[in-house]
């Protein structure tokens, strides 16, 4: 008899890849493939969302917050606001300065929006009052603001020059972490910097009739550096002299001298306490405490908090895990210092438990399919469906990868909502094949003709279907401000696995079932031909 002659592309496909060498190449590249994107993809524990915005400092010295309003507020408020894509524009007027909080739509693109807010204010410089300064245009720069790494260093035992000893050794490793990549910022929080320190006794201040600003301007005459520029040297180069600070140690400071009084010199040291300490006026401090083993709490010392950022699109695991193996390195310099150091926050290692926990749900989800299809189609059927499944993640994922995603909890959410519906298209296709092969005319066909016919006669109401569950997706792309950019990995990948599921149950559905099912002995219908 002839061959079966397919009419839509479910019978093209299948016709093409059903004896052809490189369908099960192809397979394993796609799992291959998934694997690696799986592997490679950054991996956040939620995921970025674009937030643009920034703020515009305005300084008028001498200017009431009234004035403030009416010339430098009101005025940029008005300017800003023609800037398309803004959302929300926050004035606040105080004595001397002036400030605007620029918000944009969430969703705008964040370099094009401090561009055009920059440009802006640049081009209405000739409104700005006489006196002003020049606005300062400070971005909002979310994707760097929120650190993945907190550590908190402390030391063991308490020195008098602890605060400062902790905050340098700190600087030192902070300073280290220059060359690792994908790393976006570092901040220090509750470090105490060194510094003299100068404690005035007001009544002889008094008694030597002396203001504050004499002995201002003598510390800063002596505190200033100014370099001598001399000729070009025979090697024609410029050569710099410069005077070196004389404010080195605490008895430079109490013998400078601060004023004469009927003849008399006044020194700092006769009017002050000097000595060489920490920045006491820096109230931003914190500390830490340890349990111990009969559930009591001993406090340590003054902590200094460093936290770490990453670059828009990197994967947390790794930058934090760099960061920690850095530090381990330089472990041995901290305990000769007598410092330690707590991990108080590690979005990296979140992201991970995240990320392993769901693809561990999503695999029990595979399983559980592939236990009840074995019930229900033979476990024949039900293998050649648990086959195509990782096939069709495998697609997917890797497509999500080579698009800039992330993998996330919401990218993982999307997988396990189309999990049941991807396997639809597979269920549909084996069934057929499973009719086909056991109707009354299939030992009339050859296994080749089968197996396409089946594929080919449920193709366009499979299409239909999958294309209807792809529409209902697409509306939550267009979805606005914070719930539409959270929720978008869903529109993104589950019409792309949808899709997958569709071209993977042409192509591998009718490779399988030829590889693994057979036309049964007995055919439906041969019982009741026998009694007639």
């Amino acid at each position: 008899m002839a061959s079966y002659k397919e009419k839509y592309l479910a019978g093209y496909l299948a016709r093409l890849f059903l004896r052809n060498p490189l369908t099960m190449i192809l397979g394993f590249t796609f799992i291959l493939l998934g694997i690696v994107a799986l592997l490679w993809m950054p991996r956040e524990e939620d995921p970025q969302i674009s937030i643009s915005g920034g703020v515009v400092m305005v300084s008028l010295p001498g200017a009431s917050a009234a004035e403030i309003e009416q010339v430098v507020v009101r005025p940029l408020e008005r300017r800003i606001k023609e800037i398309k894509g803004v959302e929300h524009v926050y004035g606040i007027a105080s004595d001397n300065v002036g400030i605007i909080n620029v918000m944009y739509y969430i969703g705008e693109n964040r370099e094009a929006s401090n561009l055009k807010l920059y440009d802006k204010v640049m081009q209405n410089m000739n409104q700005m009052p006489k006196g002003a300064s020049t606005p300062l245009v400070r971005p909002l720069d979310i994707d760097i603001d929120i650190p993945i790494l907190s550590i908190a260093f402390y030391a063991k035992d308490a020195t008098a020059s602890q605060p400062v000893a902790l905050y340098k050794r700190v600087e030192a490793f902070r300073n280290s972490l220059g060359t690792t990549p994908n790393l976006a910022k570092t901040e220090l929080k509750g470090e105490h910097k060194e510094q003299f320190n100068i404690e005035i006794d007001l009544f002889k201040l008094a008694g030597y009739r002396i203001g504050l600003e004499q002995i201002y301007t003598a510390l800063e005459a002596l505190s200033t550096e100014l370099p001598e520029v001399s000729n070009h040297s025979k090697q024609k180069k410029l050569v710099l002299f410069g005077v070196k600070n004389v404010l080195e140690s605490v008895e430079d400071l109490q013998n400078v001298i601060v004023a004469q009084v009927g003849g008399s010199v006044i020194y700092l040291k006769d009017i002050a306490r000097v000595s060489l300490g920490y920045d006491v006026q820096n109230l931003k401090n914190a500390s830490i405490s340890y349990k111990n083993a009969d559930g009591s709490w001993t406090p340590l010392q003054e902590q200094v908090t460093l936290s770490i950022s990453k670059l828009r699109g990197a994967n947390a695991v790794t930058v934090a895990d760099e960061v920690l193996a850095k530090l381990r390195a330089y472990q041995s310099e901290l305990d000769k210092e007598g410092i330690g150091y707590s991990v108080t926050r590690n979005y990296g290692e979140r992201a991970n438990e995240a990320v392993n926990e769901l693809v561990f749900h999503l695999l029990i989800s595979i399983v559980i399919i592939a236990l009840l299809l074995i019930f229900i189609l033979g476990w024949r059927e039900g293998l050649i469906v648990t086959l195509s499944v990782p096939a069709i993640l495998a697609v997917t994922i890797f497509i999500a990868y080579m698009s800039d995603q992330t993998i996330n909890r919401i990218t993982l959410f999307a997988f396990l909502l189309s999990l049941g519906l991807l396997v639809d298209d597979v269920i549909v296709v084996i069934e057929n094949i499973h009719r086909h092969l056991h109707g009354k005319f299939s030992k009339e066909k050859s296994m080749d003709d089968l197996l396409v016919e089946a594929t080919d006669e449920i193709g366009a109401p499979t299409n239909l279907a999958t294309i209807a569950i792809i529409l209902t997706m697409v509306p939550m792309a267009f979805v606005g401000q914070m719930m539409g950019e959270f929720m978008k990995p869903i529109p993104l990948n589950v019409p792309v696995a949808m899709a997958a599921s569709l071209l993977i149950a042409y192509i591998f559905t009718p490779f399988l079932a030829s590889k693994l099912l057979k036309k049964p002995k007995k055919h439906q219908g041969e019982n009741d031909d026998a009694t007639l």
